[in-house]
C-alpha cells in the first residue's frame, strides 16, 4: 500500500499478544492483527479504512479548525468553502473511526469555534504575508448559512450534533479553560480563553476510568462533611426523580465524618484549567500534553491502543507512550510525521 510511513516496530494482536516486526512498510487491512506504535502518513479517512474493526480503545484528537490555516495540501481538512462541507467531511472521518473503535471505545474531540468573515477583511491578502502569518491563511469563513458578518458560527456544536445524529453518544461537553490564551485585538467582545472537548462514546456502555482522573475535594466540601447536619434543612428529603439524598446532606451529628470516613477525592468536573505550553517544533496548533494525558487516563486502559487521526506534532502519541499505552498516529503532512516521529522517539512530551 503506497503513501504509508511507519515509525516503530510493534505489531499488536487483537488477542493482546505483542511481538516485534522488522519491516517498516505497510500492508493491507487485516482482521486479525493491528500494527501499533506507528505513524501513518496519509489522509485520515483512507488510513482509517485500512484498519481492522473493533481494534482501538480510545481516540484523542484535535482536527484542523475551520477556516484557520492553509497547510498547502490538496486533501487537507479545514479549507472547505462552507462550514457545512467542513462538518460533512469530519463526520465521514469519525464514522469510519467508529468502526475501528472497540464497542466500549470513546472519542475525545477537541474543537474550537470561528467567526463569520468581516467584509473586506475576509478576502484581503496581506502583501507582506500572502499565506498569512505563522501559517495562518486569510479567512475563508465569509459564507455561513444563517450567519451575519461577525457572527460566531457555532462549529463545535454543529459538529457535536452531526456526530450524535450519526450514532455517537454525546456524553459530555468539557470546557478547556486557558489562563494564557492567544491575545486578540478585538474590543467589542470578551477575549476567547476556552475550547471544547467533547466526550463521545460508540455504545451506551463504555470504558471510563473515573478514579484515574479524580481530583481532590474542595476545602469547603471537606468543612461541610465535618459539620453536623440537622434533619430540617431543605436538602434532607428526597426529591422525586432525583434519587437518594446525597451523603453530604444526610442528617448527622458533628464529627461523624472523621479522617477515616472523610472522602478525599471527587469526580472530575467538566471545566479543565490547563494552560498551553511552548512548543519549539514547526507546528502552530500543538495542544498541551496534560490535556491528552487526562483524556487517555480516563479513556484507555494501560496496555490499550490510542489513536489520533490528526496527529500533528505527535502530542497524543508521545503521551500515550509515556503512559504505557500503544498508539496509532495518522497525519497527512509528511513534515509533521517526521516531526512527530522525532518527538516520540525518546523525548518526553
Amino acid at each position: 500500500m503506497k503513501n504509508l510511513l511507519f515509525y516503530g516496530e510493534v505489531k499488536h494482536s487483537l488477542n493482546n499478544e505483542t511481538h516485534l516486526i522488522n519491516e517498516a512498510g505497510g500492508s493491507g487491512r487485516s482482521m486479525n492483527e493491528l500494527k501499533t506504535d506507528v505513524i501513518i502518513n496519509r489522509d485520515a479517512l483512507y488510513a482509517l479504512r485500512e484498519l481492522p474493526g473493533e481494534s482501538v480503545h480510545c481516540c484523542v484528537t484535535s482536527p484542523p479548525y475551520y477556516a484557520l490555516r492553509d497547510y498547502g495540501l490538496d486533501m487537507q481538512i479545514g479549507r472547505e468553502d462552507t462550514p457545512e462541507q467542513y462538518i460533512e467531511r469530519l463526520v465521514e472521518v469519525f464514522h469510519e473511526l467508529k468502526r475501528v473503535l472497540r464497542s466500549d471505545g470513546t472519542l475525545w474531540l477537541n474543537i474550537a469555534d470561528t467567526y463569520c468573515g468581516t467584509g473586506s477583511k475576509g478576502s484581503r491578502t496581506d502583501p507582506k504575508n500572502p499565506k498569512g502569518r505563522n501559517g495562518q491563511s486569510v479567512s475563508i469563513a465569509r459564507k455561513a448559512a444563517g450567519c451575519k458578518q461577525k457572527d460566531l458560527i457555532g462549529i463545535p456544536w454543529l459538529l457535536a450534533f452531526a456526530l450524535r445524529a450519526d450514532g455517537w453518544y454525546l456524553r459530555s461537553d468539557i470546557i478547556w479553560h486557558k489562563e494564557n490564551p492567544m491575545p486578540e485585538s478585538c474590543k467589542d467582545r470578551p477575549t476567547r480563553c476556552y475550547e471544547h472537548i467533547f466526550l463521545l462514546a460508540k455504545s451506551k456502555q463504555y470504558y471510563y476510568d473515573a478514579a484515574a482522573i479524580a481530583e481532590p475535594i474542595a476545602a469547603g466540601t471537606a468543612a461541610r462533611y465535618r459539620r453536623g447536619r440537622g434533619e430540617g434543612h431543605k436538602y434532607a428529603n428526597e426529591v422525586p426523580g432525583q434519587g437518594k439524598v446525597q451523603g453530604i446532606n444526610r442528617a448527622r451529628s458533628g464529627g461523624y465524618y472523621d479522617d477515616a470516613l472523610m472522602p478525599t477525592m471527587r469526580n472530575k468536573r467538566d471545566v479543565w484549567h490547563i494552560n498551553t505550553v511552548p512548543y519549539k517544533g514547526g507546528h502552530f496548533a500543538a495542544y498541551p500534553p496534560k490535556l491528552a494525558e487526562t483524556c487517555i487516563l480516563a479513556g484507555c486502559p494501560k496496555g490499550g491502543v490510542v489513536i489520533d487521526p490528526f496527529l500533528g506534532s505527535g502530542t497524543t502519541a508521545a503521551v500515550a507512550k509515556s503512559l504505557d499505552r500503544h498508539y496509532i498516529g495518522i497525519e497527512i503532512n509528511s513534515e509533521y510525521c517526521a516531526l512527530a516521529g522525532a518527538r516520540i522517539g525518546g523525548v518526553k512530551p
